[in-house]
């Protein structure tokens, strides 16, 4: 075809120039000489701005995103002016001010204030994840130093000088939620070395396990219990009607005793170990309905920072009461699982307890370390988890006079 406004021969002469062209070259439009367009200028310039702009976003001393924090809106976290040395592994992290948040099931909201000197003051939303509330359970064998107060006897059980509690320190984590929960506590281990490893290896760690202060190897067992992730707690013998011919065992608190000499006796049993949450009553019915007796040793836990515990055992204990007059956190067990060392007898009573929990939200069961008791919680906790019952830490259930 002749190019349009060309002579009739010199486009012959183009389609001559065309066939003798070897295959896959172009033809190339000549080059202008010395001719620089005002569009290539203009280009030019705009792909200089785009990359000055960009090395400078790149080279700011504050990114625009912090990838580390899940927020709608990042706060800033301000940065010390020089590289602090590591924490220890029992040293409290410091973290960014935030607001308290409520207990309640799910992730939960905090708002997060933005630092001053970015403008308007504005809140950012952080979602928060219930389940890390707690005690790290990779360190939960390690004592707070800060929490022990020596003594001639062993560690005892202290508030820390910022106020820290072992009942919020110790803490197994939970999720929050607000559906049916389960605390089950089995106590006496520390007593049969054999018996003692198992419930601690089979057992769920949801489940609260109780040390008897007459064992051996306790600080062992402890360590093992805590690395398996059990929230634990100390059995402390009291005195029971018919005492002494029906007798808890060695150091028991009695209502002839002083109140110094309770608090001794009391001391030792604290000091057998260490990571504990709380006490529980080993029997003690005479001696938890004595307004005398039973003052004095709550006092002695509540300026502890420790929990109580009653194994709900004595319709007269004065416990309830006295725990809110000093501040101690309380639980009642609902009732004893294994009174009737009978697996039918046992799966009756758990799931008596699990009717208690739907009805009221929450409910407590309180067990010994016995295989046949061991064996059936573990095999009935697995259901009960597909009915979605959740089995929870004994300080998750507990009244705390401190928080409201």
């Amino acid at each position: 075809m002749r190019r349009q406004g060309a002579p009739r021969g010199q486009g012959l002469a183009d389609i001559g120039k065309d066939i003798e062209r070897p295959l896959g070259q172009t033809v190339r439009a000549p080059r202008a000489a010395h001719k620089v367009s005002t569009g290539a200028v203009a280009t030019a310039f705009v792909v200089v701005a785009v990359v000055g702009i960009s090395g400078a976003i790149a080279l700011r001393e504050k990114p625009f995103r912090k990838p580390q924090e899940v927020a709608v809106s990042t706060p800033k976290v301000t940065a010390a002016a020089e590289p602090a040395a590591a924490p220890s592994a029992l040293a409290p992290v410091a973290a960014p001010k935030v607001e308290t948040p409520t207990k309640t099931g799910g992730p939960q909201i905090i708002h997060v204030q933005k630092e001053e000197g970015d403008g308007p003051p504005q809140a950012a939303i952080v979602i928060r994840d219930p389940s890390a509330v707690g005690q790290n359970l990779k360190i939960a064998h390690l004592p707070d130093k800060a929490l022990i107060e020596a003594s001639d006897t062993g560690p005892l059980p202290m508030r820390s000088a910022d106020g820290r509690r072992p009942f919020d320190v110790y803490a197994r984590p939970w999720s929050g939620s607000r559906g049916a929960r389960i605390a089950i506590v089995i106590g006496g281990l520390g007593v049969s070395q054999t018996g003692t490893q198992a419930a601690i290896a089979r057992l769920p760690p949801e489940v609260t396990l109780a040390f008897a202060p007459q064992g051996n190897s306790i600080g062992r067992w402890m360590q093992a219990a805590r690395q398996s992730g059990h929230e634990i707690v100390m059995q402390v013998p009291l005195e029971p009607f018919d005492y002494p011919k029906v007798n808890p065992g060695r150091n028991t608190l009695t209502v002839a005793a002083s109140a110094d000499e309770n608090i001794k006796n009391l001391h030792w049993a604290l000091s057998r170990t260490t990571n504990y949450t709380g006490v529980m009553n080993y029997m003690g019915a005479r001696f938890s309905a004595d307004t005398a007796a039973m003052e004095p040793f709550m006092a002695e836990l509540g300026k502890r920072g420790l929990a109580y515990i009653d194994d709900g055992s004595s319709a007269r204990s004065l416990a309830p009461d006295l725990a809110l007059k000093d501040g101690v956190p309380f639980v009642a067990g609902d009732m004893a699982i294994d009174a009737v060392q009978d697996r039918g007898a046992i799966l009756k009573k758990l799931d008596s307890l699990e009717a208690t929990a739907r009805a009221k939200g929450s409910a407590v069961g309180i067990g010994s370390a016995f295989d046949l008791t061991v064996d059936t919680v573990t095999s009935w906790i697995a259901e009960a988890k597909k009915r979605g019952i959740e089995i929870v830490p004994i300080s998750a259930v507990a009244i705390d006079p401190q928080k409201g």
